[in-house]
């Protein structure tokens, strides 16, 4: 079986057109994981969140939901802000194909795989 030397499953991901979508999906997994450890370490019930956030159960579920990708910046401000925490979100630099870079996949940032 030939090895592909030089290559990565980001580069693969590019090839097959799907970098971005694996890369969004990852994201959202990760946020959905992060802020239900937060409401574990807190204590805090979904539905005490929920009231904190001004918004129903189900839609906090939805966002909760790692499948879920239709999650707004003001919802996910909205639970931090609830959970005594602050949303930070950046923009890091892509390494180009094939080359070292800068950054973490969310692939790789260690959060549990489902």
């Amino acid at each position: 079986m030939k090895k592909n030397v030089g290559s990565d499953f980001d580069d693969f991901l590019r090839q097959e057109g799907m970098l971005e979508d694996v890369e969004a999906l990852a994201v959202k997994r990760l946020v959905a994981y992060e802020l239900g450890r937060a409401i574990e370490r807190e204590g805090i019930s979904k539905s005490r969140l929920a009231a904190l956030m001004g918004t129903s159960r189900s839609q906090l579920n939805r966002l909760l939901d790692p499948e879920n990708e239709s999650v707004t910046l003001a919802s996910l401000a909205k639970a931090a802000a609830a959970l005594g925490k602050r949303l930070r979100i950046s923009l890091e630099p892509r390494k180009a194909a094939g080359q070292g870079g800068e950054g973490v996949s969310p692939l790789r940032s260690g959060f549990p795989p489902r």
